[in-house]
């Protein structure tokens, strides 16, 4: 807990060279201290390394994984705050050994100077993962929201703020931008995914302009490290029935591919708070995704292909598109097409230089039926981004320098109401890195001239302090800016009979983020723990309101007048119980508000508060899996609604609810079966359809969601898997 002098950082890189003499980077190498027995650490993904050294030097740390040989280093006092770079060696001649270490499936990455909260596999096998949308189930950090009661879209949240002022990205590409931000949490299967990123407050330049409350990077199954063969199959008491499978394999000596599927559907109709609506949209979604790997001595590329179709229908039971009976139906259809490649380039005399290219094409169009009112959309959207990194005499200055451009060309058409918009954005960067004995800043400026809203500057600023070898301190300030897509963006709207008034002359959204974390590790019965503390304000200089504060009778979509603002509170503990029973409990805390109906308002549907406890237990034998996760959400503000000439809803507050998912998982050689339940505390949203009687009436509002539409959730399903054999 406090700083001790004659301490010091020794930091550095660990590789893994195989028989034919290929060398990577290791994940999960123990680096152990040998003076204190209590002291050590395992590798990031990058092999990246920190290790905080005692007084009594020299000391002997000992690097040691499966499958290479153990190497050791003596470190003396000239030695301390020096960076290594560590080779170990594949012991394929040597006889087979097993060391085993837990790997921490959840947590915040430490050797990032950003607050990174790094989501696991073993994390997202604790849920159903059927999509996107569900892989944040445990996790506190980001809530998935429901939009609204008849098209069954998800949006999710951060820091109380509308997911679109989150940056998601594709293994550092951009990711479900535009048309795609409404309903694509649902088109990406969870199984696919390897692991996920969350960077709360700005991220760094490097990654573009849009980053205003957080990041979200998503990084898929690798194809040189994938399974050959993995399949899962799922289903629900719903109606919902899934199917997804991946595999990988080597073509040649350089070259790797890997291939996605999925396929999944909603067939049962079911209506459990008896509104005449369905619950959940039927529907289908077909998915397919292609990627390549090389990786050559001075060259390393990355290409692929992501494509996927959608179609769901919802409204009143027994709704169908091509005979409707009159009934209130929602018809969402999506297309989606891109291709992205990434290549890098190593110096042979300058290995602390590289440059770096990614690409991204994409083609969307996403029609949309609400009741009557029609929508459709198309967009085309290119995106390179060319980086250098060097560094500036050694490696505790960093720099990293690089040009981009966007290119976007939508079309939304609402009803008779079109909005074509071409944008063309070249970008310009540059960042630098000091890493000290115990400090590590990041300074970055970027500066994009956007043809639509003129040039613009985005300064980013990162901290993070290592007091000891247990708490670290970051901070984080910065600007960024995004062009609004109107209809797009706020289309779950369309469920109300509203009319939509839009200020005819919409600016850039722009907003400033500042904040920063204390993370503590400590030990609890001799096992790791740790806390964490986080606090982020963001204000928005300019922002795209949506208020249904003025009247009863229509939307207005204006520019900000006046303030609005964001506070985030979150504090959240890990423990380890037993030595494979983890707890961790969580506690948030939103004040978001801006000018609605003329007076500074909470936002609506943004529970202020939230508590969340997760509890995972595996069997010594890592046969079963026990997982339980509850989160109890506080009350938040509604809007006022009509229900009849004069009749005003007085009540414009939600109620406290629990949300309760379990899950059990057995583990049988090559086979995962697991069954789990969504829900089960069984609360469901009585009156989330005003007037659902009339929805083609002028009282009609589907868009008062706060809680669950539907009780209790049963769901079953198995994993197969065949792994490459090892040489």
């Amino acid at each position: 807990m406090f700083f001790l002098q004659g301490f010091g950082q020794l930091k550095g890189v660990v590789y893994g060279k195989s028989a034919n003499d290929v060398k990577e980077a290791l994940f999960g190498v123990r680096v152990k201290s040998l003076q204190n027995q209590q002291t050590s650490v395992f590798t990031e993904e990058d092999g990246t390394f920190e290790i905080i050294l005692g007084k009594k030097l020299p000391d002997t740390l000992v690097f040691s994984v499966f499958g290479f040989r153990n190497d050791t280093l003596i470190v003396d006092k000239k030695d301390r705050f020096a960076l290594y770079e560590i080779d170990l060696y594949s012991d394929g001649m040597m006889e087979e050994f097993v060391v085993e270490a837990k790997r921490q499936s959840h947590g915040i990455l430490k050797l990032q100077v950003l607050h990174v909260e790094m989501i696991g596999e073993g994390e997202l096998r604790k849920a159903a993962c059927c999509n996107l949308s569900e892989s944040f189930e445990t996790n506190a950090s980001v809530d998935v929201n429901i939009t609204d009661a008849v098209s069954g879209a998800k949006k999710i949240q951060m820091m109380g703020l509308d997911g679109v002022y989150t940056q998601i990205q594709l293994e550092n590409i951009p990711y479900m931008r535009g048309l795609e931000s409404a309903f694509g949490l649902g088109s990406l299967p969870g199984t696919w995914v390897e692991s996920i990123q969350i960077t709360k407050g700005t991220g760094n330049v490097v990654n573009g302009y849009e980053s205003m409350a957080g990041l979200v990077n998503l990084e898929l199954r690798k194809p040189e490290s994938m399974e050959k063969l993995y399949v899962n199959a799922y289903g629900s008491i719903f109606g919902r029935g899934e199917i997804n499978l991946h595999g990988g394999h080597a073509v040649g000596k350089k070259w790797h591919t890997g291939y996605f599927a999925h396929a999944s559907g909603m067939f049962g109709e079911i209506d459990q708070n008896k509104d005449g609506f369905r619950d959940i949209p039927l529907g289908k979604n077909l998915s397919f995704l292609n990627r390549w790997s090389y990786q050559g001595k001075r060259m390393e590329a990355q290409l692929g292909v992501n494509s996927y179709y959608e179609n769901k229908v919802g409204g009143q039971l027994g709704y169908q598109p091509r005979n409707n009976s009159g009934k209130y139906g929602v018809n969402i259809e999506s297309k989606h097409i891109d291709v992205f490649a990434k290549t890098g380039f190593l110096f042979a005399n300058k290995p602390y230089q590289s440059i770096g290219i990614v690409y991204n094409l994409k083609y969307q169009e996403t029609d949309a039926l609400f009741g009557n009112r029609q929508f459709k959309g198309d967009e085309k959207r290119g995106y390179i981004n060319a980086i250098f990194d060097g560094i500036i005499g050694n490696t505790n200055h960093k720099i990293r320098t690089g040009l981009s451009f966007v290119y976007v060309d939508m079309n939304q058409k609402l009803d008779t109401m079109l909005i074509p918009r071409i944008e063309y954005v070249p970008g310009a960067f540059g960042e630098y890195t000091y890493t000290g004995t115990r400090f590590t800043g990041v300074l970055g400026l970027r500066g994009d001239y956007h043809n639509l809203y003129g040039f613009q500057a985005s300064p980013r600023l990162h901290g993070k302090f290592t007091v000891n070898e247990y708490l670290d301190f970051r901070f984080t300030a910065g600007r960024g800016f995004r062009a609004p897509n109107v209809i797009i963006d706020n289309i779950s709207l369309l469920a109300t009979s509203r009319n939509w008034v839009i200020d005819p002359s919409i600016q850039a959204e722009v907003s400033w983020n500042m904040g920063g974390s204390l993370v503590q590790d400590f030990k609890f019965f001799k096992r790791k723990a740790n806390i964490s503390f986080d606090y982020y304000h963001t204000l928005f200089e300019n922002q795209l309101v949506v208020d249904r504060d003025q009247d009863f009778n229509n939307l207005y979509l204006l520019n900000l007048t006046g303030k609005s603002y964001s506070n985030s509170f979150q504090v959240e503990l890990t423990l380890p119980i037993l030595i494979n029973f983890d707890v961790r409990i969580a506690y948030k805390y939103l004040d978001v508000k801006s000018n609605y109906g003329g007076k500074m308002q909470q936002q609506v549907m943004i529970p202020k508060q939230r508590g969340f406890i997760n509890l995972a237990y595996k069997t010594r034998n890592k046969r079963w899996e026990y997982d339980a996760t509850l989160s109890v959400f506080g009350k938040s503000r509604l809007h006022a609604v009509e229900y009849a000439p004069g009749a005003v809803s007085t009540n414009n507050e939600s109620k406290v609810y629990p949300m309760l998912n379990a899950q059990i998982t057995h583990v049988y050689g090559r086979w995962d079966f697991y069954v789990g339940g969504e829900n089960l505390t069984n609360y469901m949203q009585k009156d989330a359809i005003i007037d659902a009687e009339n929805p083609f009436g002028s009282y009609f509002d589907a868009t008062r969601v706060w809680a669950p539409l539907h009780g209790v959730n049963v769901y079953a399903g198995v994993r197969f898997k065949i792994k490459h054999k090892s040489h």
